[in-house]
């Protein structure tokens, strides 16, 4: 049997909570199936059987790592490449981009369809109008907080992406 999983850092209270509603109030109607977070691997197919090795090495690559502040601000947009909004990352890339490409090391590597770009997306697939509106919306949105690890997610049966394991910096 097979499972997709995804590594993210989620995006604490208050903050994510806010993006949520944010979200929501867009219309998007991923807004109840995945959390606010900044993406360190994308939806990833895998097999049962290769779960136990993803966690050894999800283990061992956080403890390659620090804790570190995390800075959003503002607003972006990837349009006209894909329909998103996006709130970005102002201080703490160089951080992500290392994490990122531990992550996607041994039993994670795969292709990437795009370059990486930490940044929380607050609305995605919906009309110029809303995406718009949602990008004055949030352009002046800055939030700050401390990162001490990453968490593996597990998409539902039922669509939603739900937390399964947190592993945090020991370095």
């Amino acid at each position: 049997m097979t499972r997709t999983i995804g590594v993210a850092l989620p995006i604490p209270a208050p903050f994510g909570g806010q993006l949520d509603g944010f979200r929501r109030g867009a219309g998007d109607p991923m807004a109840a199936f995945i959390p606010a977070h900044v993406t360190l691997l994308g939806p990833t197919p895998l097999a049962d059987e290769e779960l136990p090795g993803v966690v050894e090495h999800l283990r061992v690559a956080a403890t390659r790592h620090t804790s570190f502040d995390l800075h959003l601000r503002g607003s972006g947009t990837f349009r006209p490449i894909t329909a998103v909004v996006f709130v970005a990352v102002a201080s703490g890339i160089s951080e992500c981009e290392m994490l990122e490409k531990d992550i996607r090391t041994g039993p994670l590597d795969r292709e990437r369809l795009y370059p990486y770009h930490p940044h929380v997306t607050v609305a995605h697939d919906l009309d110029d109008e809303t995406l718009d509106r949602v990008y004055a919306q949030l352009a002046h949105f800055e939030a700050r907080f401390r990162v001490s690890g990453f968490t593996l997610f597990e998409h539902g049966v039922d669509g939603r992406w739900r937390p399964q394991q947190d592993f945090p910096f020991t370095t």
